[in-house]
């Protein structure tokens, strides 16, 4: 046991403020090397021993988000305290992402599903995009006061363009029918992506969002490395990937029927429509334009925190 120990020493991994660890090295090696220093076992004794001695097999486990910002904790609770007061005045928060863009075609898919004994799905060995049928890019808006999601699935490219004219069909889907008398609406994105701080064009269109509805657009971006936090990520995307695990997706109509068909015992509705509007990349925003957004930032955290206003009166 103690030649054992200091094997396993050096190779040790885990948190030391938990009970068990693991090793990096196979059963095998170590019982090969321990058989070299003058203890004759087996790799199953191995295996005991190592139990003995609070070691068990375990996954790797995400925890690590890098450089963590000093005002976090600040940003999430400036958000709570937007969200509170828009739902009292019974006005709508939507929580908007990406999700993982899909190949189209017949690859694999995460997960498993009840078929027949013996008679897997046959799919593609290798994951290469189908140049004809290409991807889908679903992006998703899901209402935070009630258990309802809507994806729009693009079939070209994720753009700040495209984010927006996701958060507008949800408004005309389903939005003003659960909101007949929106007068603003209260956005949380991520940081990054189509719908990220730096994005001008994200700015942009959102302001002509704002001068199209009349709506005055409050927007409150993640701290940097938080993105798991976002409602959407565990409230929306993650019942869809359980809905469709498994089943490869063949074609966009599928995937909008996939979509669509999630629920949940909690009451969770799912819209899904597909655009089949062209997004180009690289459009640029020059400073002029910049310069002619209703566009205030917070107090707090203004490049996180701003509002856009209609630059019209509201009809």
């Amino acid at each position: 046991m103690p030649a054992l120990k200091r094997l396993v020493e050096p190779m040790t991994m885990g948190d030391p403020m938990r009970p068990l660890t693991w090793v990096s090295k196979s059963m095998d090696k170590l019982a090969t090397t321990l058989t070299a220093m003058g203890h004759k076992v087996s790799a199953d004794t191995v295996r005991v021993e190592l139990t003995k001695l609070g070691f068990s097999r375990q996954h790797n486990r995400k925890t690590d988000e890098g450089s963590r910002h000093p005002d976090r904790n600040a940003q999430f609770e400036y958000i709570n305290t937007k969200v509170e007061a828009a739902l009292d005045a019974g006005q709508p928060v939507i929580s908007v992402d990406t999700k993982k863009k899909e190949l189209i075609g017949n690859y694999k898919n995460a997960g498993s599903d009840y078929r027949p004994k013996g008679e897997p799905r046959h799919v593609k060995v290798h994951d290469f995009e189908d140049k004809e049928l290409g991807k889908a890019a679903p992006y998703g808006v899901y209402d935070e006061a009630a258990t309802e999601g809507f994806v729009n699935v693009g079939v070209t490219a994720d753009t700040a363009e495209f984010a927006v004219q996701s958060i507008r069909t949800w408004r005309e889907r389903m939005g003003l029918q659960r909101y007949p008398e929106m007068r603003e609406l209260t956005i949380n994105a991520d940081g990054g992506g189509s719908n990220g701080v730096r994005v001008r064009l994200w700015k942009a269109e959102l302001q002509k969002f704002a001068d199209e509805t009349g709506l005055t657009l409050h927007v409150h971006h993640y701290p940097p490395g938080t993105s798991k936090w976002n409602k959407i990520e565990h409230r929306l995307f993650f019942h869809i990937t359980q809905n469709w695990r498994s089943h490869p997706l063949m074609d966009h109509v599928s995937i909008v029927a996939l979509i669509g068909a999630t629920t949940t015992k909690t009451g969770l509705k799912v819209a899904c429509a597909l655009d089949t509007r062209t997004y180009v990349k690289g459009i640029k925003v020059s400073n002029a334009e910049m310069e002619t957004l209703n566009i205030t930032g917070h107090d707090f955290h203004p490049e996180w925190n701003y509002t856009i206003k209609p630059r019209r009166p509201e009809t």
